[in-house]
């Protein structure tokens, strides 16, 4: 391991030792918080339930739907706008402030238009998901040098052939953090939808437990979401140093 990755592990540690101690001592009452160590016991004993197994697999199967449909959409999306200059100048305001409306109002709209399912939850988290692919798109192929373009013209390719074997390769370090953001708002999406209305899923799980006042079997689901999103974004930041490594870019 690293000097950088050693570090970053002792952080951590030192961070739940904290936490440990304090939670022990008083010093955080145990209504607000329990010791990690009592969230390691609930998650463990959680896992072995078949309801949160089902759950678990319920909010990774909306999640991965989500992120398929954002990457996809938002790459398609940035490949038109590249393409389309009068229709960029058009949408680059829309897209600069896409963030600072509050996305998860359209919710109950797609509760009503799509029933309670699983179908609102994939959308809201590709809605969150899609426009950071975009705009990571449009930065990638503004930086494709033109020769690639021009070549690829010469050769007569489709504008679908340039877009999969000529723009897509060249722009990949951008698209990589274009997935990046898209994993991450879609995720967040997915499961803050799922606290809002939903039949299953970790964040119903977690907002009954709330509710219930039921503290070890929250912070045991809490524990087994950011595990979880912790191992997706960490095998998403090796496979961008891989990239960035082959790019020559680190």
């Amino acid at each position: 391991m690293s000097r950088v990755g050693v570090t970053r592990a002792a952080i951590v540690i030192g961070a739940i030792g904290v936490i440990e101690v304090c939670c022990r001592t008083g010093v955080i009452n145990h209504l607000t918080m329990i010791p990690p160590s009592a969230m390691f016991v609930a998650a463990w004993h959680l896992l072995g339930m078949g309801a949160i197994q089902r759950d678990l697999l319920f909010t990774v199967t909306n999640t991965a739907a989500a992120i398929v449909i954002a990457v996809i959409a938002g790459f398609v999306a940035g490949v038109i706008l590249n393409a389309v200059p009068r229709l960029r100048r058009i949408v680059d305001p829309l897209l600069a402030a896409y963030y600072a409306v509050p996305t998860f109002i359209f919710y109950p709209l797609l509760v009503a238009m799509l029933g309670l399912n699983r179908a609102p939850l994939i959308a809201i988290g590709a809605v969150l998901g899609v426009v950071a692919m975009t705009v990571n798109t449009l930065a990638g192929l503004d930086r494709i040098p033109r020769v690639y373009l021009r070549t690829a013209a010469a050769m007569r390719m489709s504008r679908i052939a340039t877009a999969l074997l000529v723009q897509l390769p060249a722009a990949t370090p951008h698209l990589v953090t274009g997935v990046k953001l898209a994993v991450s708002y879609s995720i967040v999406g997915t499961i803050a939808g799922e606290f809002i209305l939903s039949v299953a899923g970790l964040g119903r799980a977690m907002s009954l437990a709330y509710n219930n006042l039921d503290n070890a079997t929250m912070y045991g689901l809490m524990l087994i979401l950011i595990v979880t999103v912790t191992l997706i974004n960490l095998g998403i930041y090796e496979w961008e140093r891989a990239v960035h490594r082959r790019w020559g870019l680190r």
